[in-house]
């Protein structure tokens, strides 16, 4: 699993402002990218272990993207405090700007806060994503360096990008 996530993730740093991510924090001490992966991780874990079938690609794509709001929400403007109501929508904005999404990535990026959202997800792979992100949020809220291994990955990547641009 890690190698096709991995893949993507490289991929999708390549040409695009994912690399923004690593700025923010999301919940706890957590950067949003490191927890976007982590909600991945969780959701290929749960399919796997439920035995759904799912695209494994879109599910890691729509994953990496549903919190690609990319800005700081701990920052005290006013609009931030409707945030969990409104990023994404945001979210979807910048994903469509830099990629091109399938119907299963729009989904997972627009319906990933359901039920604050009020629209229900449509495909497996949304309700996943829903579900995995409720879980490691609860698990990153308090607790400090919650990701190691995932922090070591991002780490690789990102001179992995840094090594590669170098080169280009």
């Amino acid at each position: 699993m890690e190698r096709e996530v991995i893949e993507c993730l490289r991929d999708m740093l390549k040409s695009s402002r994912l690399c923004q991510m690593y700025e923010f924090i999301q919940h706890g001490n957590t950067e949003c990218l490191a927890h976007t992966l982590a909600v991945v991780y969780c959701a290929l874990y749960i399919a796997k272990r439920l035995n759904i079938r799912i695209s494994k690609y879109e599910l890691i794509r729509g994953g990496i993207l549903h919190d690609y709001f990319l800005y700081d929400w701990h920052d005290g403007k006013p609009e931030r405090r409707i945030h969990g109501f409104t990023h994404p929508y945001k979210a979807l904005r910048n994903a469509e700007q830099d990629f091109n999404l399938t119907d299963v990535e729009r989904d997972i990026i627009k319906k990933h806060m359901f039920p604050l959202t009020i629209i229900p997800p449509v495909c497996r792979e949304a309700w996943l994503i829903c579900l995995a992100d409720k879980i490691c949020a609860c698990r990153e809220t308090g607790r400090k360096n919650i990701y190691p291994q995932i922090r070591r990955m991002m780490n690789r990547q990102k001179r992995f990008l840094i090594a590669e641009k170098g080169r280009g």
